[in-house]
């Protein structure tokens, strides 16, 4: 039963991050332009994949997940040199806006970026849950 509750609780905690990521990509939309919001954008993609890979796999550590949103983000980008979500982003908003356009080299290094700012702010998350009960085992994440 405690496992059940651990994988809900990382779940929502997961899908949590997941609406804050995408309210924080709009809003840097809203305020920068240019580079910055393309760039952030970049980062902000991969730590989207990351939250999504927590959400299908609650106990998976974070290094792991890091690296699976970045495989993610690079597969999507190497997609691009075929032309396929070019064409189909004209066709799709909602396909433009997973799969991009063109394929960018820096985007590679964003989505590293990205990968590594969401393990860090996980750990960081981790670190600021309260204490167990006193004489309660600790449980591993």
């Amino acid at each position: 039963m405690d496992d059940l509750r651990g994988s809900l609780r990382a779940r929502a905690a997961a899908g949590a991050a997941a609406v804050v990521t995408v309210a924080a990509g709009l809003g840097v939309r809203a305020v920068a332009g240019g580079d910055v919001a393309k760039d952030a954008g970049d980062a902000l993609y991969t730590v989207l994949l990351y939250t999504l890979v927590l959400l299908a796999a609650p106990r998976m550590r974070p290094g792991r997940a890091a690296a699976w949103a970045a495989g993610l983000s690079w597969a999507v980008e190497l997609f691009q040199l075929t032309g396929l979500p070019d064409a189909w982003g004209r066709r799709s908003t909602l396909a433009r806006l997973v799969l991009g356009s063109t394929f960018n080299p820096p985007d590679l290094l964003w989505y590293l970026v990205g990968a590594g700012g969401a393990v860090l702010l996980h750990r960081a998350a981790r670190g600021l849950r309260p204490a167990p009960p006193r004489g309660a085992t600790p449980r591993q994440n």
